[in-house]
């Protein structure tokens, strides 16, 4: 009498295709972008060059250290508007008070990290504490960080100190500006997924209420969140002051809308709870991928915020297809 064992059941070919069409919907934006590299290949071969990578990558690095400071404030169903006119102002604080009242350039660097801390934390403080939106909240600080960088510039770009400069120097030939995105980034994911500070703010972002019937110091941590995307728009500022080694009096203008794209492109929820900072690395990747492509193209920067304004709408329908799935 003979015996049969029974087989285990082996993975279909249609769970394996279920399996890799959810990855790539998870993952929509690393997919498109290493589709967009690929086709830039094709259409171009100055795009893969060691130089223009690089390029890239400095094209990359002040949106993205702005994106992982606004992913706090996204991932808490919040708003931060006034991140490109902060980043203004804390490098024209810094250049300021080193051009014109002499103060060492290290101190001065220090200086204009904390006023980007403090102008974020105004803004927190009014959320937590004045109840206001913070989409108002930070669209005041955006015009009060603006004026404020023109009081004092007068409207004229002002030296910046060689602490500053070399933020967007080169060392041994790599570009600074990529070592701060990389660090800004590490920080990020470090108090995003172990920390304590990290964990509240996604359950604040997933349902205000409960978190605060949890016991969650709510206010706190909304002040925490503005004060750290202020910090990394200083960061962000002082970078792009490095790189002209000016700060310059318009500098940051729209960037705000870049860094919020960027987060959104990464996979975050408009709606809170969700976003993780290599997801906003690839957002903002992707946005300079695609300036630097049309740029090669010879594509009018006209129609580059156009094809900008697409990349925008089609992540945040993603976003909406998201959250219907999810409830």
């Amino acid at each position: 009498m003979s015996t049969t064992t029974a087989r285990p059941a082996t993975p279909t070919k249609s769970k394996a295709s279920h399996s890799v069409i959810n990855w790539m919907l998870n993952n929509g934006a690393l997919v498109g972008l290493i589709v967009l590299c690929m086709a830039l290949f094709i259409a171009t071969p100055h795009f893969l060059t060691p130089n223009n990578i690089i390029n890239v990558g400095i094209q990359a690095a002040t949106v993205a250290i702005l994106a992982f400071g606004m992913t706090f404030v996204i991932i808490t169903a919040g708003i931060d508007l006034s991140v490109g006119s902060v980043a203004a102002l804390g490098a024209m604080v810094s250049a300021s008070l080193f051009s014109n009242a002499g103060l060492p350039g290290g101190l001065t660097l220090i200086i204009g990290l904390i006023i980007g801390l403090l102008a974020g934390a105004i803004c927190g403080m009014a959320t937590a504490f004045g109840k206001i939106p913070s989409f108002i909240a930070t669209l005041a600080m955006m015009s009060i960080a603006r004026g404020a960088t023109l009081v004092i510039s007068q409207g004229s770009p002002i030296g910046t100190p060689d602490s500053v400069n070399w933020l967007g120097s080169r060392v041994g030939g790599f570009p600074i500006p990529i070592v701060m995105m990389v660090v800004a980034g590490l920080v990020c994911w470090f108090i995003l997924e172990r920390t304590v500070l990290g964990r509240s703010m996604y359950a604040i972002g997933g349902n205000l209420e409960a978190a605060r019937l949890s016991g969650l110091p709510v206010a706190k941590i909304q002040i925490a969140v503005f004060a750290l995307s202020g910090l990394f728009a200083a960061l962000a500022g002082l970078v792009m002051a490095g790189r002209l080694s000016s700060a310059q009096p318009q500098a940051g203008v729209g960037y705000e809308l870049d860094a919020i794209a960027a987060v959104v492109i990464g996979g975050a929820s408009l709606a809170g709870g969700s976003g993780k900072a290599t997801g906003t690395l690839v957002g903002a990747l992707l946005l300079a991928v695609i300036r630097n492509g049309l740029n090669l193209l010879n594509v009018s920067s006209f129609w580059q915020q156009i094809v900008i304004g697409f990349v925008i709408a089609i992540a945040v329908g993603f976003d909406v297809i998201r959250n219907k799935a999810a409830n």
